[in-house]
């Protein structure tokens, strides 16, 4: 048996996407005329509450995209200290829109608003002014984490009194609002811009969507043309999106009930601390080294990724069922002698 538990993304289509992607209309989107992408794009606008949204290939490119459309050259921005923008967009912010990152703390993935004060900067003749703020909901780093919708209005009345824009990675900030039992909007209603992933809980093979105005998204679409995010006949993916958004979401609350599952398993094997987990996202501390976990979990059919020198991560989704977490919690529990 093998059970995989290195991301999300790793999820395939499901039959209703498949079948949709063969019955799909189909235009070209560069020029306008894709009928399946216009209904994907108005159905995202209206899940996060938007007046409009942009269908692109990445969650990176969303999110490139948004801090090209919202900053100038030179502008600082400001984004969470191990968030994905920083650390797996490869250097983004400064080669397209080119900026400066300031980065800001977060205690266990949720940035307290007053780091948003302490860390703005004021236009002057010497300093870049501070014209951006950048969140994770979830926080992938940081195992998952939520950020709940208090702090988002805390951030929104900062960000209007300091006069800054804000963004959402919200890669999966459907895990978010099932995690916290609240419909999406009431999160993204304190945002200007949210990107989104198909790709990751929801199971599409890919695709993702940034929304906001329709001024925005339309500038946004000249930085999708110069970045070559426009798609042809991108309606067959988007009917796999409308798939994830209209029947995918409500289902990510199993794969949080299995990570919740494999956390109180790992917490019982000596040499293993597994963090506190509210989604789909499991890191656990090692006590040996978490190369030397993942190379034999990895041999013996439980993939999984290192996240530190000592800690693992492992990551639940459609793909993994019961069975997969029994297995992959026998298997831990008969390696762990080897490591103590």
């Amino acid at each position: 048996m093998q059970v995989d538990l290195r991301s999300d993304t790793v999820t395939k289509p499901t039959k209703e996407m498949y079948d949709a992607m063969a019955s799909a209309p189909l235009g070209d989107d560069v020029l306008g005329d894709e009928p399946t992408v216009q209904k994907l794009e108005e159905l995202a606008a209206d899940k996060m509450g938007k007046e409009s949204s942009v269908f692109v290939p990445s969650g990176t490119m969303a999110n490139q995209i948004a801090l090209a459309t919202h900053t100038n050259r030179g502008d600082s921005v400001l984004i969470e200290d191990q968030a994905h923008m920083l650390f797996y967009e490869a250097a983004g912010p400064a080669v397209i829109a080119g900026v400066l990152p300031r980065s800001m703390y977060a205690k266990e993935g949720v940035v307290p608003p007053d780091e948003i004060r302490a860390r703005c900067l004021h236009h002057d003749e010497h300093t870049p002014g501070t014209t951006l703020v950048c969140f994770e909901n979830t926080h992938n780093r940081h195992g998952g984490a939520v950020t709940d919708v208090e702090h988002h209005r805390n951030y929104r009345e900062i960000c209007d009194e300091l006069g800054l824009k804000i963004h959402l990675d919200g890669a999966r900030v459907f895990n978010a609002s099932v995690a916290l039992g609240v419909d999406v909007r009431e999160i993204t209603k304190h945002v200007d811009t949210v990107s989104f992933c198909l790709s990751k809980g929801l199971s599409s093979p890919v695709g993702s969507l940034l929304c906001g105005s329709k001024d925005f998204i339309a500038e946004a679409r000249l930085w999708r043309k110069r970045l070559g995010g426009g798609m042809r006949q991108a309606g067959i993916l988007a009917a796999c999106g409308i798939v994830s958004l209209n029947a995918m979401v409500d289902r990510l609350a199993e794969d949080h009930a299995r990570c919740a599952r494999l956390h109180d398993g790992c917490a019982e094997v000596d040499g293993l601390k597994p963090r506190p987990s509210m989604t789909n996202i499991l890191i656990v501390d090692t006590a040996a080294l978490a190369g030397d976990w993942q190379d034999r979990l990895n041999h013996e059919g439980v993939l999984c990724f290192s996240a530190g020198v000592n800690s693992l991560r492992f990551v639940t989704h459609r793909g993994v069922d019961d069975d997969g977490i029994s297995f992959a919690l026998e298997t831990i529990e008969r390696l762990a002698g080897d490591f103590c």
